[in-house]
């Protein structure tokens, strides 16, 4: 798994993706989630960046923890051109998604392979998760995972009914669903990388609290940095899908703020609001 706090999102970018993922390694980003989904991301794109960046910068491919997504035909635009055949059986429809992506990215594995959303049934859910687990046993992926998942129960299914634990859980972590609290914890308890999105825009009333300006001002950070922070202590790995360079720089220092052993007693009192805040204990 990767030792990456924070990771690049490449959603939304468009024509943009190239130019903006190349900026965000190079500005000290080292891992990039994407997925093979035209509807929201330019795969072929992020491939086109890996390029440059190994060829122009000498940032090789190895160095970089690189996640895309296979996307079912519910989360697809169907007025654009699909990644795989949606007639053809759902382990086919995995497979063919599976080497766009590589072709797209310009790669021969994958660091994580996720479900972009569980599928109708838990049924198809196991089947899909099982295609996963092949690809992860071939070699061709080395982390396999599910996004956009709220029940626990789905990803007790994956591990007892498809005979392997997600290694990777990517929810949206805001503000609208309370912190998504049982998922969340059932990934610390299970050894899960759980990754968020939606923290910074999802959350702006946290990022107005007044603990949360107190751990800004004391920590010379912005409160974007402090929460970023503290998502990281709690086991949570944020996305970032900035595309101001500034913000880059800050949103890759964010993992220097030192929360921990700080003697501040105003910052350890504010910190420990701002966690009773994500745990519902106030």
């Amino acid at each position: 798994m990767t030792s990456c706090k924070i990771i690049y999102g490449t959603a939304w970018k468009k024509e943009r993706t190239t130019a903006l993922v190349v900026s965000a390694v190079l500005n000290g980003f080292r891992a990039i989630d994407t997925a093979c989904q035209p509807k929201h991301y330019r795969e072929d794109l992020v491939g086109q960046a890996l390029r440059i960046l190994q060829d122009e910068h000498g940032i090789k491919r190895e160095h970089l923890f690189i996640q895309t997504k296979f996307t079912p035909i519910g989360g697809q635009d169907s007025s654009q051109p699909l990644p795989y055949d949606p007639a053809k059986p759902l382990e086919e429809q995995i497979e063919t998604s599976f080497q766009r992506s590589l072709a797209n990215l310009r790669t021969t594995y994958l660091d994580s392979l996720l479900l972009h959303s569980p599928l109708s049934t838990i049924a198809q859910t196991v089947a899909a998760w099982r295609v996963l687990m092949a690809l992860q046993d071939s070699g061709r992926v080395r982390n396999i995972g599910v996004s956009n998942t709220y029940d626990v129960a789905v990803l007790e299914a994956l591990e007892q009914q498809g005979g392997r634990r997600a290694q990777v859980v990517q929810n949206r972590w805001y503000e609208g669903n309370q912190w998504d609290p049982e998922v969340w914890s059932y990934c610390r308890q299970s050894g899960i990388q759980y990754q968020s999105f939606w923290t910074l825009s999802g959350a702006p009333n946290l990022l107005e609290h007044p603990a949360m300006q107190a751990i800004a001002q004391a920590k010379s950070c912005t409160a974007e940095q402090a929460l970023f922070r503290i998502a990281q202590l709690r086991g949570v790995t944020p996305l970032s899908g900035t595309t101001n360079e500034q913000h880059m720089k800050e949103d890759v220092e964010t993992e220097k703020i030192d929360l921990e052993e700080t003697s501040d007693a105003q910052v350890k009192v504010a910190t420990e609001t701002v966690n009773s805040l994500l745990d519902g204990r106030v």
